[in-house]
């Protein structure tokens, strides 16, 4: 047993350094130390100290390739990122699951005597909480009701995927406090992706839950949504003497479902075309042959969105291979191909309803006139607003970060690291 005080006193005593270490890197341990006790004390304040107390993580995300190609059961590079939201935990004799989340007023109360979809709760987090906790229950598991507070470093709207890392945390204390960790990563995943679509109302992919739930770098084929092959790789990009950057360019995601779901939509369209559910079931060539028919059902956009699905699923192949073989210039180059890709192709960039709102492509300029011959840069994610990823050498780390924080504003530009850890249970033998 550890209640709130003797959990924060073998934090203090440095019982949670090993742990912390992995997860954050040992330059990090000060600042993860205060920030769990931290934790620990306002969950205290809001739901009392005494009961026996744990701690989970989820890390963020970056997409390295396949850009809107999960949906339609492509193949997609990512990489778990060390931002992460961690929850203090306590389990309650209540059949209830409430959160409280540092930064928001409102604390979600979600009674699991009911886990059907609630449309007034479309939207918001209980639903997610609701969502897994249903999808555990179809597949055999149970949920139980717990307190939890949550303190997050993967900011909302950044583009490292502050949903998905919400929706495998949820799962794993489930998994870990009721289940005895019976559920794969893979499987936590899938159930996060199942309450986004069917509960919160989002037609995501599978791609941010999955590099989310399972850390490292890993290639995602979606052939079979039901079994995603998954495949780690080391991925080191400092001992290239490059970073990893990615750059907040402000823009908001509020109101850019519909420009998400329009890239299912059309490239579905296309697959529909040739009698097919998802373009992963649509020859290429036979795609090329039939341009001009495809036309005239779906429109340009829908054609040109397919072309990215096709080409990007490749090219997420093709950077596997190049970390793999440590061909780093190959990698740097795919990369810039990519985003070229996704901007020209998928149109992801900027909404069409907001023109005037192109942050990622002021992003993007910034980078190819500062990088162009010696770093990559690309959009990733969703796209629209949020997030660009840039390949940075050493040389021009403060210029380039600096020229990204005096366009988005100070801390805008985050360098990071992959985390080879996805969604845990953070013991002290971690």
């Amino acid at each position: 047993m550890a209640n709130a005080q003797q959990i924060c006193s073998r934090i203090e005593a440095g019982e949670y350094d090993a742990a912390f270490c992995k997860l954050y890197g040992e330059k990090a341990l000060a600042a993860q130390r205060a920030r769990y006790v931290q934790a620990v004390r306002d969950f205290a304040q809001l739901f009392g100290g005494e009961r026996e107390l744990t701690f989970y993580s989820a890390p963020g995300r970056t997409e390295i390739g396949g850009n809107h190609t999960d949906h339609n059961h492509g193949v997609v590079m990512a990489a778990a990122v060390n931002l992460d939201i961690i929850a203090v935990v306590a389990r309650s004799e209540e059949n209830v699951v409430r959160v409280k989340s540092k930064g928001f007023d409102r604390m979600d109360v979600v009674s699991l005597d009911q886990l059907e979809p609630d449309e007034a709760e479309a939207g918001r987090s209980g639903a997610l909480i609701r969502g897994i906790a249903a999808a555990i229950v179809q597949r055999g598991g149970h949920v139980g009701g717990f307190d939890a507070y949550t303190t997050s470093d993967v900011l909302r709207g950044s583009g490292l995927s502050s949903s998905a890392a919400f929706e495998v945390l949820i799962g794993e204390i489930f998994n870990g406090e009721f289940n005895a960790e019976r559920f794969t990563a893979v499987e936590n995943a899938q159930m996060g992706q199942y309450a986004e679509n069917v509960f919160f109302g989002k037609p995501c992919g599978l791609m941010d839950q999955t590099a989310c739930a399972v850390g490292s770098a890993v290639t995602i084929d979606f052939a079979d949504p039901n079994a995603p092959d998954v495949n780690k790789v080391a991925f080191d990009v400092a001992k290239h003497g490059f970073s990893l950057c990615i750059t907040d360019t402000k823009g908001s995601h509020a109101d850019l479902t519909d420009d998400y779901a329009a890239i299912r939509s059309e490239m579905e369209s296309v697959a529909a075309c040739f009698g097919k559910k998802v373009l992963r079931e649509v020859d290429e060539d036979a795609f090329y042959r039939e341009i001009a028919a495809i036309r005239e059902k779906t429109g340009d956009r829908a054609v040109l969105r397919a072309a990215h699905f096709f080409a990007d699923c490749r090219r997420a192949g093709e950077l596997y291979k190049a970390v793999a073989d440590d061909r780093f210039d190959d990698f740097l180059r795919l990369i810039v191909e990519g985003g070229h890709s996704s901007f020209e192709y998928n149109q992801n960039a900027y909404s069409i309803r907001h023109p005037q709102q192109q942050g990622v492509s002021v992003g993007l300029v910034i980078s190819q006139k500062i990088l162009n011959g010696r770093g990559a840069w690309r959009l990733q994610g969703g796209g629209f607003a949020g997030t660009i990823q840039a390949f940075v050498p050493a040389d021009l780390l403060d210029t380039y970060r600096s020229a990204m924080e005096q366009v988005f504003g100070e801390g805008a530009c985050y360098v990071l690291n992959v985390r080879n850890y996805g969604a845990v249970h953070v013991v002290e033998t971690l």
